[in-house]
């Protein structure tokens, strides 16, 4: 089944998105509502934020490949061209055209239904099985009876930053002889305070309801699936009192397109290399580089 949408053209090119300087963005003030810009971003961050349970905040490092189903080509295709392009300028290596998805974008007239229809068929592709992988089955039960018009689930993997290897054990996992497989972690470093285990995003899964989406352009809905695509975004989160995307749901009028609040949480999540073991310590440096990033802006202007 091929659906139709009631949103706006999709752009006859590709939308350039800003140019990779931070301090060639800028957002009005230093203050929303009252708060000082190193509250600001906090709460922001805080409200956007959403990793799986005692784990850091994780980023796409292996190749991206975006899939969009149940839309006409042209549709699709302006939406991936549209994510490569963010993804792009924040350095995420993209899949060659014919790649295997592992962010996949689904339209469909019952998202709830579909979201039930996917987890009863495979719940291992939502919950693996290991710790530190997801949200938890709370949240799979929201992502799965939410009203929103569009829902999201995804999947990281804690692995060592030294060998690439994941760092957990896998259900099903196994040696050359059939055994069950322990990874096996040589430690280069020990600290109390950083870890060489980082968390990469390994899967995502974004269901859009077509038929709650006719207030928003095409280009605020492809900024919006970015968004929750390559970052880990806290479904129950809200942006109110800031300038994001991410609220278009609620007022379209908020932004056309990724605000300058979201650019700079996005830059802030793909330029910051630490590994905390205290992943509260990691999301405190992704705001820390954020506001250094948004008070740059402001002192250039």
């Amino acid at each position: 089944m091929v659906l139709s949408l009631a949103v706006q053209d999709p752009p006859t090119a590709p939308q350039t998105p800003p140019p990779v300087d931070p301090e060639e963005i800028s957002i009005e003030g230093i203050v929303v509502d009252g708060r000082p810009l190193d509250e600001a971003v906090r709460d922001y961050v805080g409200a956007v934020a959403g990793p799986a349970r005692g784990r850091g905040l994780a980023q796409w490092r292996s190749e991206l490949c975006l899939g969009v189903a149940n839309l006409p080509a042209q549709y699709a295709q302006a939406m991936i061209d549209r994510v490569a392009d963010i993804a792009t300028e924040l350095k995420i290596p993209i899949g060659e055209p014919g790649c295997e998805a592992n962010a996949l974008v689904i339209f469909t007239e019952d998202g709830a239904g579909l979201a039930r229809a996917l987890i009863e068929e495979d719940r291992r592709t939502f919950r693996v099985g290991a710790s530190g992988l997801d949200l938890g089955s709370s949240a799979l039960e929201r992502f799965r009876d939410t009203t929103a018009p569009v829902r999201w689930w995804q999947v990281s993997v804690p692995v060592d930053s030294e060998t690439g290897q994941v760092a957990v054990r896998l259900p099903g996992a196994s040696d050359s002889n059939g055994e069950p497989s322990v990874p096996q972690i040589n430690v280069f470093a020990a600290s109390r305070l950083v870890s060489q285990i980082r968390d990469d995003l390994n899967r995502t899964i974004v269901i859009v309801d077509v038929d709650d989406i006719s207030a928003v352009s095409f280009e605020q809905l492809s900024d919006y699936v970015a968004m929750v695509t390559l970052a880990q975004v806290d479904p129950e989160g809200s942006t109110a009192g800031f300038t994001s995307i991410l609220g278009v749901f609620e007022d379209p009028t908020v932004t056309a397109s990724l605000s300058d609040w979201d650019w700079a949480y996005l830059r802030a999540l793909y330029s910051t290399r630490s590994m905390r073991r205290n992943p509260a310590a990691m999301t405190g440096d992704v705001a820390g580089f954020m506001a250094r990033d948004r008070r740059a802006a402001q002192d250039a202007n």
